[in-house]
Parts: structure tokens; sequence; C-alpha cells
């Protein structure tokens, strides 16, 4: 295959890592953006739920030699900081000793993205709309969102990295008598706000740690930036009581937080201001199939796996697919028919996997993580591991800090991990004797059934 035509659709973070890929193989790669250059416009407020980085990205940025770049705009995140309903708090760490995962702007993230990826030889095309493909002839019609002419773009090779509403996976799916398509959005939205830096750029809350207000039904959440400031998301039904559709003026939304989120109003100055000028964005999962057009198309990052964000791994298997793409290039020795086929086949699977495992977290989130059972249920689990590390990793470990797990595997190790727990919280007075011998016994019994 020639190297000199390698089209991606989308300079968003999984298109722009691509490329780097691609450039340090010596394909000739070319990005087509429908929105402007970010980097010379402020053109992402109010909608950047910040990202958690994790080792699965940081393996993928580390395989480019990208990753000391990137670690400049991380902030390492340890754990999880309670904020409960009656004023107490807590930390819940999430790994063992030394593992956390690293909050960063995905603005900045973007821009270094981009940056890099010119770097290494990438050409990208700014205010490109892809209006349709022609498989036949390989050519892409793109419309130039400032003066609306048209222009053709030939490829041999072509990634629809162009994020949840895919105009590539659109034209993909129209042209395809058997493509299969699940689009479900959740009850809840979300919107941003935030929490500005204390005096000299100091942090108002712990820095190194993701905040979470649970509140049963929603949450809020808080997130570090470089600049001292946290990126606030509140997790939020449209509909209901409480919801969006109730708190409409800005003396409403005063009280409610100031009774639901108590101690966070007074470092939000701006909340009212921020409710009502940033949008309420919806949630929706994405799976469909196939992913891929013999040796010459893929989808890949969002638009082949959109997911909720609840476990912070959109970005993280976005960034994996690029990786597990770049290894299978060497495996089939650049016969692109035989990347593709086997791309999709593994990560397919995965990707279903994690979309499955995201929703399942919010749960876990905006609820459990306050519930004494269930941090007991957690204290039980990780004393086991702690005794036993290569009999038993927790869920979250799983898939935060084990990238030599796949997502599919996780899910099913979690599904039988969490049966054998529900059967020892069922246990008569659980709470005193969760450290007793019969209780490890029983765990073993139940892994080796």
């Amino acid at each position: 295959m020639q190297k000199n035509e390698t089209v991606i659709i989308g300079a968003g973070l999984v298109g722009s890592l691509l490329s780097v890929y691609l450039c340090k193989r010596g394909y000739k790669v070319k990005i087509y953006e429908r929105r402007p250059d970010m980097r010379k416009a402020d053109l992402v407020a109010g909608r950047s739920i910040n990202l958690a980085l994790s080792d699965r990205g940081i393996k993928a940025l580390e395989e480019v030699g990208l990753m000391d770049e990137i670690r400049k705009i991380c902030i390492p995140m340890h754990g999880r900081f309670m904020h409960n309903a009656d004023g107490s708090t807590a930390y819940q760490p999430y790994g063992k000793e030394g593992q956390y995962i690293n909050s960063v702007s995905r603005a900045q993230l973007n821009c270094k993205l981009m940056d890099l990826a010119e770097e290494h030889g990438a050409q990208i095309i700014f205010n490109q709309k892809c209006e349709s493909i022609d498989w036949n002839k390989n050519e892409i019609l793109l419309q130039d969102t400032g003066n609306q002419s048209l222009s053709t773009v030939h490829f041999n090779l072509l990634f629809g990295s162009d994020g949840a509403y895919a105009a590539t996976r659109l034209t993909h799916q129209l042209q395809h008598n058997r493509f299969q398509y699940n689009q479900y959005y959740i009850d809840f939205g979300y919107k941003e706000l935030n929490i500005p830096p204390g005096k000299n750029g100091s942090f108002l809350l712990e820095k190194n740690a993701l905040h979470i207000w649970p509140r049963g039904n929603y949450m809020m959440i808080a997130l570090p930036n470089m600049n001292g400031s946290f990126t606030c998301t509140l997790f939020f039904p449209f509909e209901g009581n409480p919801s969006f559709e109730m708190l409409d003026t800005k003396e409403k939304v005063t009280e409610f937080f100031k009774q639901t989120f108590t101690d966070a109003v007074p470092l939000m100055p701006t909340l009212e201001e921020d409710f009502f000028d940033n949008p309420t964005s919806s949630l929706v999962t994405v799976k469909c199939y196939p992913w891929i057009r013999d040796d010459k198309f893929a989808l890949i990052g969002d638009a082949a796996h959109a997911m909720v964000p609840f476990f912070g791994q959109g970005m993280n298997c976005g960034f994996e697919d690029c990786s597990v793409l770049n290894s299978l290039i060497d495996t089939h020795n650049g016969n692109w028919k035989n990347i593709l086929a086997q791309y999709q086949e593994l990560r397919k699977p995965d990707g279903d996997a994690i979309c499955d495992l995201a929703l399942n977290n919010f749960v876990e989130m905006r609820d459990k993580v306050a519930n004494p059972k269930f941090l007991l249920q957690k204290k039980i689990e990780a004393n086991f591991s702690n005794k036993y590390p290569g009999k038993w990793i927790p869920l979250y470990s799983q898939v935060t800090f084990s990238p030599q797990i796949r997502y599919s595997e996780a899910l099913v190790n979690g599904k039988k991990q969490e049966d054998i727990m529900q059967q020892v919280m069922a246990l008569p007075n659980i709470d005193n004797c969760w450290q007793d011998e019969a209780i490890e016994k029983m765990i073993f019994e139940k892994m080796n059934a």
C-alpha cells in the first residue's frame, strides 16, 4: 500500500495520537478536522469534563515517546475524596500504594497532542466537515465550514476518529446493508461548573484526589487543574425532582446547592453564572459493528465505542485502540486487510465491555461509595487482595491499573467477584467476622468452584 494517502477524520485526542503512530512508521498523514484550531481560540469552555489518564493510556503514549511531554500537564490523583451529605468526608485510595490516575484538561491535552502530531509530520487541516465518502473511488467529500466550498480528497487508508456522532460512521453505516448500531442515552445530563484557585494559585481542596459529592441519584465531581482551579461536573437528571428542569432560576440553583453541596458553595463564586452560561449536555453509549471496511477503513475511539465517563476510560480505551492497531502492523507485516480484521476482532469485545462497565460504575460513584455496607465490601476485597495479590485483583484495578488484562476479561472477572462478595456480605454478623479465616476459606472455595 502507498503510504502517501493516509487520512484521519477528526483531530481529537485519538486522531492526533494515531497520526503520531502512523507518522513514526513512515506514513504521510493528513487529518481533517471539522472545528477551528482550538489552539488559536477559547472554543471549549463549558463542555470539558476533565479526563483521568491511567495506565492503558499512559502505555500508549509511552510507546511513541510522548508521555514525558504529557506528564507536564497532569496532576496525580491517588484516590477519591468523598464529601458526604452529613458534612463528613472520607478518603478512598484507588489502588495499592503508588497507583494513581492523572487529572488532565481535555483542551490542554488535545492542544498538546496536535502540537506533537504536527512535530512528527502530520498535517492538520481545520474547518473541514466530512459530507460523504465514496467507497468505490476512495474519495471523501469535504465542506469548508467557513466559505462552504466543497473539495474531494483521495485516500488509500482512512480512519474515522470523529467522535460519538461520527460522520464517517454514519456514511459507513448507510452504505452497509448489515450494519448493527445501538445508541443509548441515560436520563442524566452533565454541566460543567468551576472552583477557582485560591490566593497565589493555591488549591482550595485536596490537590491529589478526585472529589465526589455522592447524593444517591446524582452527584458532583471535581478534578484539579494545573492553575489551582477545579473543574466540577454535575451529573444530574434531566427531569424529575430534583433535576435540571426544576432549577430554572438563579435563586433555585443557589438554594439547592447550599442544601445539597454545602461545603462546595463557598468555593464557587461564579456558580449561578456557570450554571446558566454553560450548556447542559447529554451522555450517550454507542455500540456498532462492523468497525472496518476491507483494507481501507476503520472506526477508532469514540466513533467505534462511545461511552459514559464514569470509569474514566473513554480516552484510555481510544489510546489503547491505537496501541493495539500499531502492534498488529508488525504482526501482519503491513497487510492492512489482515490488520484491520484482527483489530476489529480484538477491540470490538473490549469496546462493548468497557461501555457496560462505565454504565455500571455510575451507580457505584453516585450512590454506593457512601454506603457503609459497600465500603466494608471493598475493605474485605482489598484485604484479601493484599494478602493474595495473585488470586484477586479488584475490578477497578483490573480496568485502571492492569493494561495486560483486556476489558472483556475484566468484565467477566468482575461479575464472578461480585457474585462471591454478595454471598460473603450476606453472612450473619459479617461486620464483625470479616477478618476470620473462615471468610478467606469461603472466598477461595468460591473462586475455585
